[in-house]
């Protein structure tokens, strides 16, 4: 005989609670979080008739807030405020309240600790995790965020080794290579040898995308390879991005004239916090010099610049810091950029659940990235460019990294009409300061 339906609609209903708990019970994330939180937020979805999409939004909320060292949704919730209202409307209301609790911390500017953090120690890797690999599929490839609706300089990236030993909490490389195997291309040089590039064109190849270009020495024969491959192809300007201090070898072996050294710069506050095992701020700035000395192109990156409380006074001491210790006629350029996000990445960041705050912060979609709002990031922006003397802002190419096309008129006083053009005007500015540099160290 069929239940009456009062009845029946209850065990209906509870039973679509129970497979919505069950459905969360097995995400990843969900088991990140403490004994504690996990049974207060099953307790919330027998109370009431949440989502699973909200079920798992909360989940990402309580991840974020452990991060964020604020607490817990619990400090939001005010069951007085349900009233009367009952099911999927009490559901929402209580929804709500956390929803609005979680975005007020989000979207504030964060405050960093001064007793917090990593020592500022550059990490070393333990060699049983570092191993040869066959290659699978091509070395070098295309910048993998280029888009129409940011400027892009479309560098074509060489990736010789897979996985980064740093663990910076923001990375995206964390986010495509998986487990803690660093992975260095097997007979790299006869590779490097086979590939077809024209002669005629002028190429601009990273070696930072897949991971650090210097932290790795001389392992495998690494700079050996990119040595060898920089001087057989004077039409390409290699650049060695790096948060590392690693640079005997190449003290050692005078690189040609169009290998580029660039340091991804930070403020010791965001290294202290999100950018563990990598070297200290002095550490890079000395690196840089050590190679300038001989006569060595090098450049900076600001990426990413972080906006936190005090990043102001931070961010400028770095460019003091810098404008003290370099001469513009020395730098081939600084380019500026900030935390951007896809999907992905933000998923395994909460999967990886850091002691960090990275993604306490406003967002907006462009480009189908999630970054800060284009007025913050003007003003984290001109901030930086306009603290370098006119003398910079005439030697040294600045520009904007995967950055909408908006905000290069208010920061630089110019702009391209395409990424083509940017990436030619990138080249030859590059091709040129490099020439200068060689001649006036023979």
């Amino acid at each position: 005989m069929p239940l009456p339906w009062p009845l029946a609609g209850t065990l209906f209903f509870r039973y679509n609670d129970a497979m919505t708990s069950t459905k969360l019970t097995q995400t990843a994330l969900f088991h990140k979080l403490p004994e504690a939180q996990r049974q207060w937020l099953l307790a919330m979805a027998e109370a009431y008739a949440f989502s699973f999409q909200q079920l798992k939004m909360l989940t990402e909320y309580s991840a974020d807030l452990i991060c964020w060292r604020v607490g817990s949704l619990e400090q939001f919730y005010r069951p007085e405020a349900v009233g009367k209202a009952k099911g999927k409307q009490a559901a929402s209301v209580v929804f709500q309240q956390f929803r609005e609790g979680y975005e007020a911390l989000k979207n504030g500017q964060k405050h960093y600790s001064g007793t917090e953090g990593f020592s500022a120690a550059e990490r070393k890797f333990p060699d049983e995790q570092m191993v040869e690999v066959p290659l699978k599929g091509n070395i070098m490839g295309r910048c993998p965020v280029a888009s129409e609706k940011t400027r892009c300089c479309n560098l074509t990236t060489l990736d010789a080794v897979q996985q980064c030993g740093f663990d910076c909490s923001y990375c995206s490389i964390q986010s495509f290579y998986h487990g803690n195997q660093v992975r260095f291309i097997r007979d790299l040089v006869s590779h490097l040898e086979t590939l077809e590039l024209d002669k005629e064109k002028t190429y601009h190849i990273g070696t930072g995308q897949s991971s650090d270009s210097l932290m790795w020495g001389n392992r495998f024969g690494l700079l050996d390879s990119l040595y060898r491959f920089a001087s057989a192809h004077p039409n390409v300007i290699l650049e060695m991005k790096s948060k590392s201090g690693r640079v005997d070898y190449f003290l050692e072996h005078r690189p040609p004239a169009n290998m580029v050294f660039t340091w991804s710069l930070n403020t010791p506050t965001v290294i202290h916090h999100e950018e563990k095992g990598t070297a200290s701020l002095e550490t890079r700035i000395a690196g840089a010099r050590k190679l300038a000395d001989h006569g060595i192109p090098v450049g900076f990156h600001f990426h990413p610049i972080v906006w936190y409380e005090g990043w102001r006074d931070d961010y400028l001491a770095v460019v003091s810091r810098l404008v003290e210790t370099f001469r513009p006629e020395e730098l081939v350029m600084v380019s500026l950029g900030t935390l951007t996000f896809i999907k992905p990445v933000l998923k395994r960041i909460r999967e990886r659940m850091p002691d960090s705050s990275i993604l306490q912060m406003p967002t907006e979609e462009c480009a189908g990235k999630l970054s800060y709002p284009l007025s913050i990031k003007e003003d984290l922006f001109s901030t930086v460019y306009q603290a370098f003397p006119q003398s910079w802002h005439e030697s040294v190419f600045f520009y904007m990294c995967m950055e909408h096309i908006d905000l290069w008129e208010p920061v630089f006083g110019r702009s391209y009409a395409s990424n083509e053009e940017f990436e030619a005007d990138m080249i030859k500015t590059y091709h040129d300061k490099t020439a200068r540099i060689r001649q006036a160290n023979p």
